[in-house]
């Protein structure tokens, strides 16, 4: 009788592992799913609780990134807290910061990121340029709740951006 039980464990073990296995590498390379809380990305997202975002990863394999994407990253401030915010410019760009009326440019190796909801963001105004090894994917979608589910939309703010150019 113990062998039998053994064997009906067995059935249901090794099919779970499997899938949890499968399930990470999809996870790690692939997709994910983040939470969206707080105000700072109004009214792309309204930060409820219950708010959740489609991340896909396979970007992170090139910094495949472009201005006006949405990533998630680890915050340079502190490395245990996530956040999601826009990609406003990327290495060699010169930015428009408008709080302060300065013009700085975005050393190799970065990328500026700001809140849709300036007013309220912790981001690039802030601490700086971000490092791109903290991102950690692009928000490609809504996926909670159902009537928020869509595309996220690419948005660069007009006239603060000076992209760099290969002359």
């Amino acid at each position: 009788m113990a062998a039998g039980a053994w064997a009906a464990l067995r059935s249901v073990v090794k099919p779970c592992i499997a899938g949890s296995l499968i399930g990470l590498t999809v996870s790690d390379r692939y997709f994910t799913v983040a939470a969206v809380r707080g105000a700072s990305m109004h009214p792309t997202f309204e930060g409820r609780t219950g708010e959740y975002a489609l991340v896909e990863r396979l970007c992170l394999e090139r910094y495949d990134f472009s201005r006006g994407d949405v990533v998630t990253f680890v915050t340079p401030v502190d490395h245990q807290r996530k956040a999601i915010k826009r990609v406003i410019g990327l290495p060699g760009d010169w930015i428009s910061v408008p709080e302060t009326e300065e013009i700085r440019k975005i050393p190799e190796g970065h990328c500026w990121l700001e809140g849709d909801n300036g007013s309220v963001s912790q981001d690039s105004r802030a601490y700086g340029p971000v490092p791109i090894g903290l991102v950690q994917g692009r928000v490609t979608h809504v996926v909670w709740p159902p009537r928020k589910i869509g595309r996220v939309d690419k948005r660069v703010p007009e006239g603060r951006v000076m992209p760099h150019r290969n002359l």
